[in-house]
């Protein structure tokens, strides 16, 4: 029963990856997996991580920020052909979770945001967009006090993609 507990942990993380169309980082996947949901416990969504990269059904790569994983070619034959040990009402749940909340993912592991009190009391607003391999963009704002960094830093990631299609067509185009 334990090996195929195991088997479903991983053919679920597969399912998680496939679904998600986009590399995740450890922390996504940990918090769609055994925090928002009871998908896999904690501890073993770490261990069958670990097991699936090392058996080349998932791809792990690391820029300066974060670990990215994505699924292979061979993880998607694997949940091509084992998919239907995953419960129907799981797999259902998932699909679902991740139709709702798939965005919201991408825009926490792509949009960074801080700011920092500078040594004259103005503030400073850094702001990333970034990818799993390199930082799309990043502005510094100074700004004169902590009220207005907050508006900045509440803001950003609903008008992350708007400032940067802006910045690009005026600068670019």
């Amino acid at each position: 029963m334990e090996d195929e507990t195991n088997l479903v942990n991983k053919l679920v993380l597969l399912f998680v990856f496939d679904k998600m169309g986009m590399p995740v980082t450890e922390k996504t996947m940990l918090e769609m997996c055994a925090s928002r949901n009871s998908w896999i416990n904690y501890m073993e969504s770490i261990e069958c991580l670990g097991e699936l990269v090392d058996a080349g059904f998932v791809f792990k790569t690391a820029n300066d920020r974060s670990i990215y994983y994505t699924i292979t070619t061979s993880g998607r034959e694997c949940l091509d052909s084992f998919f239907t040990r995953i419960p129907a009402s799981r797999r259902t749940e998932i699909a679902e979770f991740i139709k709702e909340n798939r965005m919201t993912y991408k825009r926490a592991q792509e949009y960074f945001r801080g700011y920092y009190k500078n040594e004259d009391g103005s503030y400073t607003v850094q702001l990333k967009i970034l990818d799993p391999t390199r930082t799309t963009m990043e502005l510094k704002l100074n700004v004169a006090n902590r009220a207005v960094a907050k508006t900045v830093y509440g803001k950003w990631d609903s008008s992350a993609a708007e400032v940067y299609s802006m910045i690009y067509e005026k600068l670019i185009d």
